[in-house]
């Protein structure tokens, strides 16, 4: 009786542990949740969801949508080069080798080369396997694929921009 407890209560934390780490996205073609991954990339989830907390993503546009490869987002200037980690500077990669771009949904930070990570980051649509070793992956979709796909499919420019501006209304933690 007492070991059943103990195991349930276990079972309880471990779910509450989980779920602590969700982030939602409500954008303007609807919602995605997001499970964070901290025991692989713990920088880079206390990073994105410290900006979470502060509001930083509310209102900023997916600035780049390639179709059959992925959506980035999270530059407030929304060209793609601007954007800042909570840290007051860019922050290092956090890879894992058996952590891999192998699916569409994975979540992961944007960069302009080794060690640069700041505030932007990208989902993939499709499995990326060039991407491994390249950028830290530090969580996945949960719910809302078919929004993302409704993102994916958006008509864009040559430069990948969305011609109709596609925003995070507003980001939190579930």
């Amino acid at each position: 009786m007492v070991r059943a407890f103990v195991i349930s209560a276990l079972l309880g934390f471990l779910t509450l542990a989980s779920a602590a780490h969700e982030v939602v996205f409500e954008t303007t073609q609807g919602k995605i949740v997001f499970a964070l991954k901290p025991e692989i990339a713990p920088k880079a989830c206390e990073n994105f969801e410290g900006l979470v907390k502060k509001g930083y993503y509310d209102g900023i546009i997916f600035h780049r949508i390639i179709k059959n490869f992925m959506v980035q987002g999270g530059d407030p200037t929304g060209t793609g080069s601007g954007g800042q980690s909570i840290y007051g500077r860019a922050f290092e990669d956090e890879f894992k080798p058996n952590v891999v771009f192998d699916k569409a949904g994975i979540l992961a930070m944007a960069n302009a080369g080794r060690n640069t990570n700041g505030s932007q980051f990208f989902i993939t649509t499709v499995p990326t396997p060039h991407l491994n070793g390249r950028h830290t992956i530090f969580g996945e979709v949960v719910e809302g694929m078919e929004t993302l796909r409704k993102l994916e499919n958006v008509v864009t420019d040559r430069q990948d921009r969305p011609l109709e501006s596609q925003k995070i209304l507003k980001a939190y933690l579930k």
